[in-house]
């Protein structure tokens, strides 16, 4: 079978002086990237079928060998969950707006869970895949992409135990839920926090492929983020700290007060803030693929 890139198809005649031999026609000719963004998202499209099988080999590869498997997407939550109820809700006692905090809590961590997913898959991107990558050629971008779109699945998993709990909230506690137009912006707002959770991780991983230590400060970095993001406590917690702008610069910010404003309609909705973080993953996702598109010439030198 002819594997088919984006490189050109080209004959070139035998040159050879003095020896009479018929031009050869070649099929497949590898020439390097000359262009610093030389994407090329109709090759990668050609290659859906690969991106459909890295999916699936990053979901089950996971928990081949375990005996809850995919029950830990929902454990998982739930345990962190019941930590934060009882070190932010009875300890620290911080406010939830109103909201139960079950619900409060569990609607911050499914973001928060889906970004960090994102962002630890994709920024071992070329370490994770260094084998593959230098027997067989394909592009190397749909790798980082079937971590998204497999982080979807667990996503969709905790998503439907937060509704489920949301359910059971509305039939037995009477607590009020609406469905308003807000909720048309929760798909808008998860292709955000993908986005940026791609664009970061491609950079991360470019930067760890010649700098390890950088792998070190990223996880440290990664877990000190969240108390800079409002995952358990709201924003009007911070109204009068001066701290608050600190946070805002945080582009989840705005994306996770919305998520909790579509859920329960508590707090309000920031055009600024969400047009703040449209612009930030924006330039996050376009220098991402810039150093990506170029580590990936040379990353096998390094690796």
């Amino acid at each position: 079978m002819t594997t088919r890139s984006p490189i050109h198809t080209t004959n070139i005649p035998n040159s050879t002086p003095g020896i009479n031999q018929p031009d050869e026609d070649w099929d497949l000719i590898i020439r390097p990237k000359a262009a610093l963004l030389d994407l090329n998202l109709e090759e990668v499209w050609r290659y859906r079928d690969l991106l459909w099988l890295f999916v699936k080999r990053d979901f089950t590869a996971q928990y081949k060998q375990t005996i809850l498997g995919p029950l830990w997407h929902i454990i998982q939550p739930l345990l962190t969950t019941a930590m934060f109820l009882f070190i932010f809700g009875r300890i620290a006692k911080i406010p939830t707006d109103g909201v139960p905090a079950v619900l409060f809590y569990m609607s911050g961590i499914t973001i928060w869970n889906y970004f960090s997913a994102c962002f630890n898959g994709t920024s071992g991107t070329f370490a994770a895949n260094a084998g593959i990558f230098g027997k067989v050629y394909f592009p190397r971008l749909v790798t980082p992409l079937a971590v998204i779109v497999s982080n979807m699945v667990k996503l969709g998993i905790q998503l439907l135990l937060l509704f489920s709990i949301m359910s059971w909230y509305v039939v037995v506690k009477d607590y009020p839920v609406n469905i308003t137009a807000a909720w048309l912006l929760l798909p808008v707002l998860l292709l955000l926090v993908a986005l940026l959770g791609l664009g970061a991780g491609i950079i991360a991983s470019s930067l760890t492929t010649k700098y390890r230590d950088f792998g070190v400060l990223i996880g440290f970095g990664l877990q000190l983020l969240m108390y800079a993001t409002p995952v358990v406590y709201p924003m009007s917690y911070l109204a009068n700290s001066r701290y608050k702008i600190f946070i805002e610069f945080n582009p989840l910010t705005a994306i996770i007060e919305t998520f909790k404003y579509a859920l329960f309609q508590t707090g309000s909705i920031s055009w600024g803030g969400l047009l703040y973080s449209t612009v930030f993953i924006a330039i996050v996702l376009f220098t991402g693929l810039v150093i990506f598109s170029k580590v990936e010439k040379t990353f096998m030198d390094t690796v």
